[in-house]
């Protein structure tokens, strides 16, 4: 346990350094950090998504099916796989991922955890399939949980709730979050590319709070370049 917690410390230390060079051009042919499998409510199987993401040459990337880590495990596998039989394949870096529903402000959001370790105790109740309730289900438990699990907690697509992200960035910052999805395509243009206003007004409050900036397709579709 202690080897594997120095690799995730290492991991989650890497992934911020990352995360403070994010910018508008990092998603998504650089950088990926929000797709979805057939684990979840996405139509990717995990090899054909790593096949995916080597081929574009993703650096670095994180598989967040809702509710379960099952599509991150397989496209794990998948890599240790390739990097046995090909040592000197061009790989992405692949951290762990989920997408967690919670509660701020009286809404429903989304809550990216990264980095974390599956095995820790904290992270367990998040990553059964199902959504938690109660206390499990507002924000600061989410958030704490993974961060007690290493990990960094991140506010998904800030833009697309039913309150304003001028009201939840504040609010989420003050429940601990690490950072927010910064760069979104909010209406799914084709080609993708992050929402020019939403992104630069969540960038203005990601620096007033302090936050990382991140980015990601939020694909569900066949394409790592599209959300749908």
């Amino acid at each position: 346990m202690t080897v594997y917690l120095t690799r995730t410390s290492a991991s989650k230390e890497l992934l911020e350094q990352v995360f403070q060079t994010v910018n508008a051009q990092s998603c998504p042919r650089y950088f990926n950090f929000h797709m979805h499998t057939v684990f979840s409510d996405g139509r990717l199987q995990p090899d054909t998504l790593m096949e995916q993401a080597t081929a574009i040459g993703l650096k670095g990337l994180a598989i967040t099916d809702h509710h379960s880590i099952d599509g991150y495990q397989a496209a794990q596998n998948w890599l240790e796989d390739m990097k046995w039989n090909n040592p000197d394949a061009n790989t992405p870096h692949l951290w762990s991922g989920v997408e967690i529903n919670a509660n701020v402000l009286n809404i429903e959001v989304h809550i990216l955890g990264y980095a974390f370790d599956p095995e820790e105790p904290s992270i367990k109740p998040y990553i059964q399939r199902d959504a938690t309730t109660d206390q499990e289900y507002q924000a600061e438990a989410v958030i704490a949980a993974i961060q007690d699990a290493g990990g960094l907690a991140v506010l998904a697509h800030p833009a697309r709730y039913k309150r304003s992200h001028f009201d939840l960035i504040p609010a989420i910052a003050a429940a601990g979050i690490d950072g927010v999805e910064t760069f979104y395509a909010y209406n799914n243009p084709n080609p993708w590319k992050p929402s020019a206003l939403e992104s630069k007004q969540v960038q203005q409050l990601a620096s007033e709070y302090g936050l990382f900036n991140t980015c990601g397709t939020d694909t569900h579709g066949l394409s790592l370049l599209r959300r749908l």
